[in-house]
């Protein structure tokens, strides 16, 4: 039997409505699951970077948030003077949206490493300890990549010179090319690196850390193996790391550790 133009157009219409709030419904129900597993793995990045995991392990959720609450310290810090703020809980704060917002952030300067844009006036820090000693410092830092923007963990020891790890959470770059941010063999190259150049009375200088264009040089204490096809990306990490260890990142928060405050 044949059906008219206008059965077959309501009826498709209806299809598509049920269809929509099947859709919907399922995005809704599922997105508090799908904040908590993004949570939860940030907090796994945090425990990789701080050497409190093995990243080829399997950690169940339970033991990865026992382990985030008894190794970890969240803190808030005023970015410009790098000193704790503490009028802002750590818990939920999300520094992107804080970036986003033009009420709780300001320009970044021009033309600067990172590429960013705006800057929040407040940042999320976490602290590591071990035998009740400051152990790592871990700073979320983000920059420009090829296809967009790269998000992730940055480990300093207590000295707040020597490197302890990196680590991605989010990214955009091509697998096998940019995308070997993410290789464990690329990431084992950074411990035992060195962030800052040292100045001639055994001050900080300026972040001198960089990704090469190819392999680093034996001996190079600043130089990490460049990713094959990806020179933007090895720029992009370059200049996120330089910008945001500088005076217009959390270079005040690491001199406020420096003075043991």
């Amino acid at each position: 039997m044949e059906r008219s133009s206008r059965y077959i157009i309501t009826f498709a219409a209806v299809v598509c409505l049920v269809c929509g709030v099947f859709v919907s419904g399922a995005a809704v129900s599922l997105k508090d699951r799908q904040e908590r597993n993004a949570v939860l793995d940030r907090q796994k990045k945090v425990l990789i970077v701080g050497g409190l995991i093995d990243p080829n392990s399997e950690t169940s959720p339970e033991e990865i948030q026992r382990l985030f609450k008894e190794n970890i310290t969240a803190k808030i810090i005023d970015l410009k003077t790098g000193v704790l703020y503490d009028k802002i809980s750590a818990e939920g704060f999300e520094q992107e949206q804080y970036t986003k917002d033009p009420a709780t952030s300001v320009e970044a300067p021009a033309r600067n490493a990172a590429g960013a844009k705006r800057l929040p006036k407040h940042a999320l820090v976490y602290e590591s300890q071990k035998n009740g000693k400051l152990d790592r410092l871990i700073l979320p830092v983000n920059g420009k990549g090829l296809w967009g923007p790269l998000y992730g963990y940055f480990a300093l020891g207590s000295d707040t010179n020597t490197i302890k790890g990196i680590i991605f959470y989010k990214h955009q770059e091509t697998p096998g090319l940019g995308g070997e941010i993410e290789n464990p063999n690329w990431m084992s190259l950074w411990p035992g690196k060195k962030a800052f150049a040292m100045t001639k009375d055994g001050g900080f200088g300026k972040p001198k850390i960089e990704v090469n264009k190819g392999p680093a040089r034996d001996g190079d204490e600043y130089g990490i193996d460049g990713l094959s096809g990806a020179t933007i990306t090895s720029r992009g990490v370059t200049g996120m790391l330089q910008f945001w260890l500088s005076d217009n990142g959390f270079g005040p928060y690491l001199a406020q550790v420096r003075k043991g405050q």
